[in-house]
């Protein structure tokens, strides 16, 4: 599975952005992933596209929302009311094939990822 970000970009404190992720296939679990500077890699928002599912990490809930397009192989993020550390690189995740599991904020539950796309939020 090939996965491509988009949609990154500067904004300011407060402001919005959607990022989308597009997928070469369908893969039944997908997420977002952000890493900022001199930080290890964190979960951001899971979705399981079969049962609507999704998972949040506790910072984001409320704030940013994850959802697929039509075809299911678009995972969209739309991240409201952003703040300077929401800055960081996000990364798109997708897991395809195995045994099933539920929407996961953990890494090592997903076996391709994209390049990422850079969102930096000034004050």
């Amino acid at each position: 599975v090939q996965l491509v970000e988009s949609g990154g970009g500067s904004v300011q404190a407060g402001g919005s952005r959607r990022l989308s992720c597009a997928a070469s296939e369908y893969a039944y679990k997908m997420g977002w992933f952000r890493q900022a500077p001199g930080k290890e890699r964190e979960g951001v928002a899971a979705s399981i596209s079969d049962a609507f599912a999704t998972r949040f990490a506790h910072t984001m809930k409320g704030r940013f929302t994850i959802s697929r397009g039509g075809d299911k192989n678009t995972l969209y993020l739309q991240m409201n009311s952003l703040k300077p550390e929401d800055t960081a690189m996000y990364y798109c995740a997708a897991r395809q094939g195995g045994v099933w599991s539920p929407a996961s904020l953990d890494m090592t539950d997903y076996n391709y990822w994209g390049q990422g796309t850079q969102v930096t939020v000034s004050s």
